[in-house]
């Protein structure tokens, strides 16, 4: 579960940020996406835990109990064609001066148990515009009949559509916004 091939700045924000205990019938892994979007417009998008399907491909409803809080529960449901139909998930932490979000699964018709994610958003400069960078990391069981590599296949598939349909969302409102350039110091 290294982060090998992350360039030294998303090793500090994985080392600071994504830390998960792992037990022996688990799999985990860390995912790493650069959007041509200012961070606060990303970070708009990630933080709305009642609202996931703005940017999630999958995920056709989403309703929340009571107030948006740590501890609030949501349940999602899931659009057909995914082994799946609904999704019980408890916010554990909505942090919206460092941009993290955790989410843990804790019930629904699935096989993802014990299924935790990290999300963090980080600002960054691409060609001389504001931008981000976006870490999700997970920690799942390993299904019995599956792999390490099987699982983490499958949920690395799922984060990297989410990852791009976020930066795609989160690229168009950018062109919309116009955003200036970043002064080079």
């Amino acid at each position: 579960m290294s982060p090998n091939g992350f360039s030294g700045l998303e090793k500090e924000y994985i080392r600071k940020h994504h830390h998960h205990d792992l037990a022996e019938n688990q799999c985990s892994s860390f995912l790493v996406k650069h959007i041509r979007a200012p961070v606060h417009l990303v970070w708009s998008l990630v933080r709305r835990f009642d609202q996931p399907q703005k940017y999630k491909p999958f995920v056709s409803r989403c309703i929340v109990q009571g107030n948006l809080e740590i501890g609030s529960l949501r349940e999602v449901d899931v659009k057909s064609g995914l082994p799946a139909t609904t999704s019980t998930e408890r916010l554990e932490l909505l942090d919206d001066e460092e941009h993290i979000l955790i989410v843990r699964i804790i019930g629904g018709d699935h096989r993802l148990r014990n299924y935790s994610s990290i999300i963090s958003v980080h600002p960054e400069v691409i060609d001389g515009r504001p931008g981000t960078l976006v870490i999700e990391s997970f920690v799942v069981d390993v299904p019995e009949g599956n792999t390490k590599d099987e699982t983490c296949y499958f949920v690395e598939a799922l984060i990297k559509c989410n990852l791009k349909s976020l930066a795609d969302v989160s690229e168009r409102l950018a062109v919309q916004d116009r955003t200036e350039p970043i002064e080079q110091v």
